[in-house]
């Protein structure tokens, strides 16, 4: 049987039940920047030749660089952090696995696929998604003990100083980096893999090779090695949280937490608000077991007044 995975997305589902022009929709069910890395002219052959080792090298020197990578964890470039996630039951030896929620469930759908048991108490293996989806809880490198550990920082790039990075090179440890999230271009594809070099090199041999592609290997190098992108897409996405939380609390909702990436709401009931705001063609996040919890991300600067009309 399928583990279901309930995320974000889904707009063509959307259209189906509440009509419209995908283009006039308003897509606030992820957290992805809303303003993505300008695409860079790409040589020809990122389409046309097998990506090679030196784009590998420069991906990943890059990578250590930007995240500031300690000297002894290794890494590996993936298709999106969700297919690290699916992965990572695999090379971990097989035992109990703690997933601390409410937080999103690709974790939990992967190790149940591969027929793990899924216990509240620690455990062998332990996932920790910092900051945390939907609710944007923040870890302490204290809390996390478990011999095995899996930090998911995914939407960890809007706040870099709260990176437990330097966690990567502790035996047992792998932490997670999603490219689509922060640089705002999830089509593309790439995630890594940061940690303890045994488990990266059975991730290695599972993936095998040539696991991310030209394009994206092009992409990334460009978008990692420009940290002032990086430092003007935090600062504006700080605003547009705030901007996002004042229209909202105006509005009656309760900030129940997030990133500024995404915004979490406590709006009474979720899914009302959510149908309110679809039949107006902007997509939302509810929740199966929280439904007073409303998630939005944010909208791109010319798509404001849609949302403020809507409301």
């Amino acid at each position: 049987m399928t583990n279901v995975r309930d995320h974000g997305g889904g707009i063509d589902a959307a259209i189906a039940q509440f009509g419209g022009a995908r283009a006039g929709w308003l897509d606030l069910s992820t957290g992805i920047n809303p303003v993505p890395y300008p695409m860079p002219n790409l040589p020809p052959d990122a389409w046309t030749a097998l990506p090679d080792k030196d784009a590998f090298d420069r991906l990943y020197d890059l990578a250590r660089r930007f995240w500031n990578v300690p000297e002894g964890a290794a890494i590996i470039g993936a298709t999106g952090a969700s297919a690290i996630i699916a992965a990572m039951p695999r090379v971990l030896p097989k035992g109990e696995v703690r997933i601390p929620g409410p937080t999103y469930n690709e974790h939990g759908a992967a190790f149940a696929a591969a027929g793990w048991a899924l216990v509240q108490d620690p455990s062998h293996v332990t996932v920790a998604v910092h900051p945390n989806n939907p609710d944007g809880h923040m870890w302490q490198s204290l809390a996390l003990t478990s011999p095995y550990l899996i930090i998911d920082e995914s939407f960890c790039d809007v706040t870099p100083d709260a990176s437990l990075i330097h966690l990567a090179e502790r035996p047992g440890t792998v932490v997670l980096k999603s490219f689509g999230k922060f640089w705002g271009m999830a089509g593309l594809r790439l995630g890594f893999a940061i940690g303890d070099p045994k488990i990266i090199g059975k991730l290695t041999d599972l993936l095998g090779p040539w696991q991310v592609s030209g394009p994206a290997l092009a992409i990334g190098a460009e978008a990692l090695s420009d940290p002032q992108w990086a430092d003007e897409s935090r600062s504006r996405l700080t605003s547009d949280a705030a901007q996002m939380d004042k229209l909202m609390t105006n509005k009656g909702a309760t900030l129940a937490g997030g990133t500024s990436l995404f915004r979490l709401y406590d709006v009474g009931d979720a899914r009302a608000l959510q149908s309110h705001l679809a039949n107006r063609h902007i997509w939302s996040r509810c929740f199966p077991y929280a439904p007073q919890w409303l998630r939005l991300g944010l909208p791109a600067p010319e798509r404001w007044n849609q949302l403020q009309s809507a409301l």
